[in-house]
Order: structure tokens, then sequence, then C-alpha cells
């Protein structure tokens, strides 16, 4: 499945870089893109990826997450 975030606190591509690789490390994900222009992230993940996981990881990398859907 394919999940849609709105994050804030990105301001450059190193910013988006971290939350890629920090999304990429977590368990159940596949992969995963950050667009600090756009202020979201999206990753491809298996269904033991829950929302508030996504929320808790966003927030460790210091970036605020605002919302998640799932697209897929």
């Amino acid at each position: 499945m394919k999940k849609l975030m709105k994050v804030e606190g990105m301001h450059c591509g190193g910013c988006s870089g971290r939350l890629k690789r920090t999304l990429e490390a977590m368990p159940g994900v596949q992969s995963a893109e950050a667009s600090h222009e756009d202020a979201t992230a999206s990753v491809v993940c298996d269904a033991t990826v829950t929302d508030e996981a996504l929320k808790a990881a966003v927030e460790g990398a210091n970036f605020k997450f605002v919302s998640v859907e799932t697209v897929e």
C-alpha cells in the first residue's frame, strides 16, 4: 500500500533526504520519497506499518507530522 503524508519543517534537499532515509529504515517500508518543495512524504509499505508509527518516525526526525492518507 502507499501512504502520503503532509510534513512541515523540511527546508532543503538535505532535510527531505534525512526524512527519506528515516522512513526507509522502518520495518515494513519498501520505499520512501520526501519533497521539501511539496511538504510531502510518501511510503510504499505493508499493512504492519501504522499511521502512528509513521507519525513517530516523522516527529523523531524533528519534523512536524500534519496528516496521512492511504492512496492505494
